[in-house]
């Protein structure tokens, strides 16, 4: 027969052509499973066929009416169905309502029941409404076309057939053909039949036929040949049997053990039954000698069989694939060439062992001998013993080593033979599983504990020293873990890593640490509490609270402070300082540390640092947890400092990676602790809800919960359903209640009548919260966060006194409180995330959490925890609990973030520190475990292992992003990165990269109030939030009753609903939609930190109408306040009808303050009301200013500035620290602000009205202008403000100054000018500098005054020689005096002319300063005086009574431009005393001024008695070496941080110098302007 021709039609369904391409059918299998879904969705009565109904049926007219009845319809599903559960459950609920109400005119009591059977308790008015809306749309049409409509829903339903349902099998088989043999390429080939009972005759028979060598009766043939007659013996009567190598297999197994006969016998009879009694003797009698041949003889025999018999299934000439070619198999036949596949690679897998080893087996590849493969094994073992541990691959190496502290059962049976590599171990054994239509459901047992080792001893409080004692008051003595740990956490300072299960104790874990870190800051029994401070880093602030208040109980006996700091609880400076141990959020550590606080750099002191939940690594707020290490373990390095870290975790896979990350050494801090040390063992249930249908699965799972709380009531526990949503609480507890009712089981629940219940009754009652009180008689209860605090304590203590057998709560009350149960149910996994805008599955950390609260230790042998979701979530969750996938880092989405606030910091200052800081992070561990997910090819981790280059590409990459959008300037050439204002205030206030790009876009000088909003909305802060259909028509209803200013993009996009909420939230609108308020909360929190960015970033760029606008919005989302509103509405004692009426009558706060209180009493018309609103006004903070202005040029202009603190101060209102003002200097014709501070008006200063000074100055340009203004602002408060206004007609500016003395192109000229040959033995230079040559003749040879100005290094002191030679020369009895500004340049200059001029030219010089006074007769010997302004101040003020005074005939004053600081006073007094003197004795005295170049020498040189001769004022480059400036300005407003801020930059300019200077080295000097920076620099 000739073979058919491929066509395309053949070739596109078969594989002849087709390339394999796996991802495209995995894509394919996911399209199908979706259009499935899809489907199934679309069966029976849906909301979309209903619109589509009624669209086709009516006309355009009628269906304006008809699209509002829908709308009530979708409403009142709404509020039924709740609308937490998203849209497609409402719509899901409106098309039952539909299906309930299409025939029926009044809800009645058949609909009541059916609707609170779906969707639990409804409010009836909703169900009558939806009742309402279906009747008016009915009435369209007549019955027979709605019922038509309906029935033809639900047959598609009926109709539909599910796969498989419609396969007919027959057990009758039948031949393919009538022909006895199919041709094949002109062959022949034996007939196939598929009849099964021919089959297993023909193949099976074939065992023992002669082709096979005979064998002696008892070998292992024998064994083959006995179970295949039994076999065939009870084949006809088994509708399954057994195949004959499984049995063989079994049997010999059993024969070949150590049992004895009695016990095989009975054993062997249960295998094979009553039939198998004559086998079963048989075996027994030959039991020795069939183990003992079956060793020794040719293990071929079986495998030549199973190849047999395979091969006549197959047929020798198989036919080749052709088309769409169909194989058809039974079960035995697959089973047959499994078997036979399986022999094949273990004989291929000795062959290949041999050929490897070198050694040819021969006949033993057939055969194998149990000692001589012992002795392999053990002769193998030696050699691993012996051989070097690095040569091994990191992979295996990891799994070998065995670490002291590591109890991980899946890591051990890893290490097993029986592991396969690669393999997934899914579950332990003895799970149970159950699947039925409703739900799959798989129950892991609780595991037993681990039994306890030969070395653990437990540890006894009263064995600890007096601190850990007090520190675990009430505790007898450390649990099993805490126990292990306590040698390494209490007695070392190694960095620890902690993995054990929820609840397991690891808090007092961390107590340990702690009390390890006091202990060493103990000296002679007091706590040295200023050296150190303690980080604790909790995952959320409700934990953050929790861990407050535990260490606080705690440590109080020891005297230690402990504080939160988060975003609800700010400290201050001092009460930072004060506090010895912070408990605080990843990010507000991370904001703290980017920003160095008070003088001392809080990060500077911290000596512990304990991270909670650090697998929160792979979450979105790993990349802040990484950042944190980083920056501590950099900082380590960098300073030597010991900071410990202390890493807490639940279990997870990848512990020594994380480990590796923490610089935790495995072999001493690494303790890993699986789920056989949890305190209760837990029992893990998982049910997957099977329905695709929203609002059949929701009700399939409140059946559900309701069956496994029932269970476990029913059992005598108590149970916690948690929810995920506050309103979903009450929702559940009546659902549950109304089933229970129903169900005729309620008496389950109904709490026991004991002495106490009375009591807790009537505690119930004075409740202020309803549902509690209506759900209490029946047993129920809820808890939320939105409850009282008295209410939830309440709650909690009903709770733990078993009044209460189930409560329904959020996921709060897991993480703030510790109140365990029994029984844990977690109802559904989709909760709403604000951060990603749409419902997420609930997090590995909340459901650990959650189960962490199953099991009450005192009494439950073991907890149980339930979680309750969707099917295809099933083996998601199962995958997450038991440890399956190693945690990655989320690091590379945030490194632009992370490395512009390491530059703001300081920390990262070029290319290579950032490549290093990269290295310290958990992305580089990460990355060199798993290249493949961080998108690195093996091939580039072979050549580049440390990853070097990959790192250096991806700070360039980033470094460039962050320059292109001015966060900081990175110079490509040299690597250097350096910060800028807009870079810092991102780092500081926590704003995206691409939110300041953003910003670069959007932001001017020049935008509204509502420019500021939609520039806010457009922040990749919101990029998660999404406009959901259902919110569309609430959004609508915000915009037109809530929102103030236009809200571009409307309700559609996305940044418009942002806009929307934020003014809703200012105009403190209520929203109803669940997703909403939660959207809203988080939008408002956002807003309030990116509006302050955007003040500091227009105050940076000095626009004050922008950054009065921008501060003052600020405060409007801070208050939740228009701007235009009354001040007075910050204030909540006051009642809103009354601000109301001032609001009316326009009563400023300016008016109130002048009226009497009676007056706004009767205006208010409420008398008694007027104190409160007098009080309330004078409370609002205000200041009064005054300004006085100095030009100091004729461009600077220094301004003092008076602030009177003017208000009443009330710690309620204003706190006990002080209120803060910004105050800037604004010019309104230039719209530019030249100065602007922060500053804190004290409440000691308020309350003794002290004014504060401040001094600063400003530019001033020609021609003058008419005013600026002095602009104060209130930080905190709307409506606090002053304006001070600096008036310039009356300003009169210094006179222009002559230019600078030009230095003349004079010849140098020659030391032999001097004429003495000893004044020029002194100099050790052949001629006078440039400046020295034009000065001389004015010193060296005439009498008058002299001012010289010239730059530090131009010789002026040689200048103050010549003037004094001058008096040698001419007036050797005279006395020369030399005023210099320092003791220590008195005494340089004494050193120096001690040699020079005492000894070598014989002139007596003295020393005279505080530290030095000579007697009388060495002053009066003395030629020259070397002193300081002050001791000369004291010496001359007698000049009457002391002659030398008189005999002065020259007074030089060095730096005499000193004049205008705080000792210039000094100075005056001196030169007008000389004056003074020189006119009493008609002597004249020689004034010498020496100084740096002077703006106003003019004016110095006219009070000195100058003329134009003796002024030299030279310009300040004229020096003898060039000078290059570079001026580098850093902000900080304390001075310890500012300095250390500088210390990096000093450092790198010195060395960029000391590299371009290496031909010809340099000194190189940095001055400080205090001694102590010097020290610690």
């Amino acid at each position: 027969m000739a073979l058919p021709r491929l066509t395309g039609a053949l070739r596109s369904f078969s594989n002849v052509t087709k390339q394999d391409n796996y991802n495209e059918e995995v894509a394919d299998l996911k399209l199908k499973r979706s259009r499935l879904q899809e489907q199934v969705l679309d069966l029976g009565l849906t909301w979309k066929k209903i619109v589509k109904f009624l669209n086709e049926k009516l006309e355009k007219s009628k269906m304006q009416n008809i699209n509002e009845d829908l709308k009530d319809i979708l409403q009142a599903a709404k509020q039924i169905v709740g609308p937490d559960n998203g849209r497609e459950a409402i719509e899901s609920g409106a098309a039952f309502l539909f299906m309930t109400f299409h025939l029926k005119d009044s809800v009645g009591h058949m609909e009541t029941k059916a609707i609170k059977h779906m969707f639990g308790p409804f409010p009836s008015s909703s169900a009558t409404a939806a009742c309402d809306a279906i009747n008016r749309i009915v009435s369209h049409f007549s019955q027979d076309e709605i019922t038509a409509f309906v029935q033809l829903s639900e047959k598609e339903c009926s109709d539909r057939v599910f796969f498989g349902k419609n396969l007919v099998f027959s057990f009758d088989m039948h031949d393919l053909d009538h022909f006895d043999e199919l041709p094949v390429n002109g062959e022949a080939q034996k007939t196939i039949s598929l009849d099964y009972k021919k089959f297993v005759n023909e193949h099976f028979q074939e065992h023992s036929t002669p082709e096979l060598k005979p064998v002696e009766k008892s070998n292992g043939s024998f064994l083959w040949c006995e179970v295949e007659k039994y076999l065939n013996a009870t084949l006809k009567e088994m509708t399954e049997a057994p195949r004959i190598e499984d049995l063989c297999c079994t049997l010999y197994d059993m024969l070949a053990s150590v049992k004895s006969g009695d016990e095989l016998q009975d054993e062997l009879f249960e295998l094979l039954g009553p039939e198998g009694l004559d086998l079963i003797e048989k075996l027994l009698q030959n039991r020795i000698t069939i183990v003992d041949r079956f060793l020794n003889s040719s293990n071929d025999h079986k495998f030549q069989v199973l190849q047999d018999n395979c091969k006549k299934i197959l047929g020798e000439n198989a036919k080749p694939n052709y088309g769409c070619q169909v194989t058809i198999q039974s079960e035995q036949e697959k089973q047959l060439m499994k078997q036979y596949r399986r022999e094949e690679k273990r004989i291929a897998r000795r062959e290949k062992k041999g050929g490897e080893d070198g050694e040819v087996f021969g006949e033993g590849l057939s055969s194998f001998d149990p000692k001589e493969l012992r002795t392999l094994r053990e002769q193998a073992l030696l050699n691993a013993r012996s051989a070097p541990l690095l040569s091994r691959q990191r992979d295996m190496d990891v799994e070998k080593i065995r670490y002291p502290h590591v109890y991980d059962s899946q890591a051990e049976a890893r290490k097993t033979s029986a592991f396969i590599a690669g393999a997934k171990m899914i579950l332990p054994e003895g799970i149970q599983r159950e699947n039925n239509k409703l739900y799959e459901e798989i129950r892991i047992p609780y595991s037993e504990p681990m039994p306890v080792g030969f070395e653990e001893k437990p540890v006894y409080i009263q064995d600890l020293d007096e601190i850990g004692q007090l520190a675990f008051k009430g505790m007898k003595r450390l649990n099993r873990i805490q126990s292990i740990v306590f040698e390494t956490a209490y007695n070392t300072n190694e960095n620890m890593l902690i993995c054990a299960p929820t609840g397991a104790g690891k808090t007092n874990i961390a107590m340990l640490t702690v009390l390890h870190e006091i202990r060493q800051h103990l000296q002679q029994g007091v706590i040295k509490k200023n050296e150190f401070k303690i980080v604790y880093v909790a995952p959320m602030k409700a934990l953050a609270a929790e861990m407050t208040n535990y260490f606080s109980k705690r440590l109080e006996p020891l005297g230690i402070v402990v504080k939160e700091l988060t975003g609800d609880m700010q400290l201050s400076k001092n009460e930072i300082l004060r506090t010895q141990m912070l408990v605080t959020t990843p990010e507000k550590w991370d904001v703290v540390t980017r920003k160095s606080v008070g003088d001392v750099a809080l990060s500077q002191i911290v000596k512990l640092l304990i991270l909670d939940e650090v697998h929160l690594l792979h979450e979105d707020r790993g990349p802040v947890l990484e950042s944190i290490v980083a920056r501590t373990l950099r900082q380590v390095e960098s300073t030597q400092s010991m900071i410990r870290i202390l890493g807490l975790s639940a279990t997870l896979p990848n512990y020594l990676d994380v480990a590796t990350f923490l610089h935790v050494n495995p072999c001493i801090g690494l303790f890993y602790f699986d789920g056989r040390f949890r305190p209760v063992p837990l029992g893990q249930t998982f049910l997957g809800i099977k329905s695709a249908n929203k609002m059949q699965q929701l009700n399939n799972m409140d059946e559900v919960c309701y069956e496994s709380v029932l269970k476990q009531v029913k059992a005598g526990h108590q149970v916690m359903v948690f929810v995920h949503a506050r309103n979903a609480t009450v929702k559940t507890a009546m659902s549950l209640i109304e089933r229970a009712k129903n169900c005729g089981q309620i008496f389950c629940f109904l709490p026991i009548q004991g002495p106490e219940y009375g009591h807790a009754e009537k505690q119930v009652q004075k409740s202020r919260n309803k549902q509690v009180r209506e759900l209490f008689p029946d047993g129920f209860s809820i808890h939320h966060a939105g409850m009282l605090r008295q209410d939830r304590n309440l709650v909690e203590n009903l709770f733990s006194n078993g009044h209460i057998k189930v409560l329904v709560c959020t996921a709060t009350l897991a993480w703030g409180v510790n109140l365990p149960a029994h029984a844990v149910v977690i109802k559904g996994t989709q909760i709403y995330a604000a951060k990603r805008g749409s419902f997420v599955d609930l997090g590995i950390l909340d459901v650990m959490q959650i189960f962490g609260r199953a099991g009450r230790p005192q009494f439950d042998k073991f907890g149980e925890g339930i979680i309750i979701t969707t099917h295809e979530k099933l083996s998601h969750y199962l995958t997450l609990l038991t440890q399956q996938n190693p945690i990655e880092s989320q690091f590379l989405e945030s490194l632009a973030d992370n490395l512009n606030a390491e530059i703001a910091l300081g920390t990262v200052t070029n290319v290579e520190e950032a490549v290093k800081w990269i290295s310290y992070t958990y992305l580089y561990v990460r990355m060199r475990a798993n290249p493949l997910v961080y998108g690195i090819s093996h091939k580039a981790y072979q050549i580049d292992p440390t990853l070097r280059k990959h790192r250096e590409q991806l700070v360039i990459e980033v470094g460039r992003k962050l320059d292109k959008a001015q966060m900081i300037r990175f110079e490509e050439r040299t690597g250097y990165f350096s910060s800028t204002d807009l870079g810092r205030t991102a780092s500081h206030y926590y704003i995206k990269y691409n939110t300041i790009e953003t910003f670069n876009q959007l932001f001017d000088a020049h935008k509204t109030e509502g420019d500021i909003f939609a520039i806010v909305s457009k922040a990749e802060e919101f990029d998660q939030i999404k406009v959901r259909e259902e919110e569309i028509e609430e959004l609508d209803a915000l915009l037109n009753n809530f929102c103030e200013l236009s809200a571009p993009g409307g309700v559609e996009n996305s940044y418009g609903k942002i806009n929307i909420l934020l003014q809703t939230y200012i105009s403190r609108g209520e929203m109803d939609s669940f997703s909403l308020i939660s959207d809203s909360a988080y939008v408002a929190q956002n807003a309030a930190r990116i509006v302050r960015a955007l003040f500091e970033i227009a105050l940076r760029k000095r626009w004050p109408t922008m950054t009065y606008r921008l501060l003052n919005l600020s405060k409007v989302i801070d208050k939740r306040l228009w701007g235009w509103a009354s001040p007075l509405r910050q204030f909540s004692v006051l009642p809103p009808h009354i601000l109301t009426r001032l609001e009316e009558k326009n009563l400023t706060v300016d008016k109130l303050k002048d009226m009497r209180k009676d007056e706004i009493g009767h205006i208010l018309h409420h008398v008694n009301i007027g104190l409160k609103v007098k009080q309330c006004v004078h409370q609002i903070p205000s200041v009064t200013m005054e300004a006085s202005i100095q030009p100091i040029t004729r461009t600077v202009l220094r301004v003092t500035l008076s602030v009177y603190p003017d208000f009443t101060w009330n710690d309620q209102v204003h706190g006990t620290v002080g209120e803060p003002w910004w105050i800037w200097v604004e010019d309104p014709t230039n719209d530019h602000i030249y100065h602007s501070e922060y500053f804190l008006a004290l409440k000691k200063q308020v309350l003794s009205k002290e004014a504060q000074l401040l001094v600063f100055t400003i530019p001033i340009f020609e021609p003058l202008p008419s005013q600026y203004y002095i602009r104060a602002v209130s930080d905190r408060w709307l409506g606090a403000e002053a304006v001070c206004i600096i008036n310039f007609q009356h300003l009169i500016l210094p006179e222009r100054h002559p230019p600078h003395t030009e230095l003349l192109d004079l010849q140098p000229l020659p030391v032999t000018a001097l004429g003495c040959k000893a004044y020029e033995a002194l100099y050790n230079f052949s001629h006078f500098n440039p400046v020295q040559t034009q000065i001389f003749h004015t010193l060296y040879h005439t009498d008058c005054n002299v001012l010289l100005g010239a730059p530090t290094g131009s010789g002026k002191t040689v200048a103050a020689e010549l003037a004094i030679f001058r008096v040698f020369n001419k007036y050797p009895t005279s006395k020369a005096v030399y005023i210099a500004p320092l003791k220590a340049l008195v005494r340089e200059r004494m050193d120096d002319w001690k040699v020079r001029i005492e000894e070598k030219l014989g002139k007596k010089v003295i020393e005279l300063t505080g530290d030095v006074t000579p007697d009388m007769k060495s002053i009066a010997q003395a030629d020259l005086i070397v002193t300081t302004p002050e001791k000369w101040d004291g010496v001359s003020r007698s000049w009457q009574n002391r002659n030398y005074v008189q005999q002065v005939t020259i007074l030089i004053i060095d730096e005499i431009h000193l004049l205008g600081e705080e000792r210039g006073p000094v100075l005056e007094v001196i030169v007008s005393r000389t004056n003074f003197i020189s006119s009493h004795t008609e002597k004249p005295v020689r004034i010498v001024g020496l100084s740096t170049a002077l703006a106003n020498a003019r004016d110095l040189a006219d009070w000195l008695n100058i003329k134009q001769m003796g002024l030299f004022n030279f310009r300040p480059s004229v020096r003898p070496v060039p000078l290059e400036v570079h001026i580098q300005g850093f902000p900080g407003q304390h001075y310890c941080p500012r300095m250390a801020s500088m210390n990096k930059p000093a450092f790198q300019d010195g060395q960029r110098h000391w590299s371009r200077e290496r031909l010809q080295p340099e000194a190189d000097t940095s001055f400080w302007n205090r001694n102590a920076s010097c020290w610690t620099t």
